[in-house]
């Protein structure tokens, strides 16, 4: 039965290789010039900056390879007016779209034709590594503390998230701090807020995305270091989420060969993202960690 399983996804891995070569003749006419036009945020790691440095990024050169395109920019900050200012702007010369391809929007986004997912994270709980946290391997381990201890802790979430939501339903809102998401500064983030309480010592552990989370601990090598554990899906409360490649409506073509892409490059793509410590959850369920000391 194993064996018959392997066959089978080999025959549709050669499948699908085929059909990307047919169907990437079929691409957006606007790829013509030989360029794959990517509209991102050039400030909003790990996702993406216009350094090149996020997993969008890495992602969208991967796909220009395979479809022997040149990746060419389009940033404006992923906020309101996002896709009014990306993927349904046309170049008023040329009266082409200045780009065509948002790498990560939500699976199902309504502004957006969407592509099936190729990224399944979740939200994670960031604190610095301490005796009393660190036996956590899940989010939920914290609610294994003393009371005392656990009600004594300050946890940093912001308005309308899961984070609240989960703080609320466990009792420990007293001591919560509440962020707001966007405060107009277009420097600010979900990120350097947390980032900031959670070095100054305004709180002990912060409910950030699980990608977010990810970065933060990476870069933080000093003493002490930081620590994530995600939170595993919660049919009560929404902590997964699914992303797709976001593209305007209408583009049966491009996005077939974008389905495509993904359906053949899933390992490629887990690799990019589990190098980012993007916590990834699988279709059990299971949430698959990078590491669990002192990286995610």
């Amino acid at each position: 039965m194993m064996n018959k399983a392997i066959s089978r996804r080999r025959g549709m891995a050669v499948l699908m290789g085929s059909c990307l070569a047919a169907c990437t003749l079929q691409a957006s006419a606007s790829q013509a010039d030989g360029t794959l036009k990517v509209c991102a945020d050039p400030s909003n790691l790990p996702l993406s900056n216009d350094k090149g440095e996020g997993y969008e990024n890495k992602i969208a050169e991967a796909l220009a390879h395979d479809l022997k395109l040149k990746v060419e920019y389009t940033y404006f900050p992923q906020r309101m007016g996002f896709i009014r200012n990306t993927l349904r702007l046309k170049d008023e010369q040329s009266q082409q779209y200045k780009c065509d391809l948002i790498i990560g929007v939500p699976k199902d986004y309504e502004l957006t034709a969407t592509t099936q997912p190729y990224m399944h994270s979740t939200y994670s709980l960031i604190f610095a590594a301490r005796p009393d946290l660190n036996s956590l391997h899940m989010a939920d381990d914290i609610l294994k503390l003393p009371p005392d201890k656990l009600k004594a802790l300050r946890i940093g979430i912001f308005t309308k998230s899961p984070g609240a939501d989960w703080v609320l339903k466990n009792g420990l809102m007293d001591h919560a701090a509440v962020f707001t998401h966007q405060n107009g500064d277009i420097e600010e983030s979900p990120a350097r807020t947390i980032e900031r309480a959670l070095a100054a010592g305004q709180i002990d552990a912060g409910i950030l995305w699980g990608p977010i989370a990810g970065m933060l601990v990476e870069q933080r090598k000093g003493d002490p270091q930081w620590r994530a554990v995600p939170f595993a899906p919660d049919p009560a409360i929404k902590f997964d989420y699914e992303i797709s490649m976001g593209l305007r409506q209408g583009e049966k073509p491009w996005k077939d060969t974008l389905d495509t892409w993904i359906s053949g490059h899933r390992p490629q793509i887990d690799s990019i993202l589990l190098s980012y410590k993007v916590p990834l959850v699988d279709q059990t369920g299971h949430v698959k960690s990078p590491a669990t000391d002192g990286n995610l």
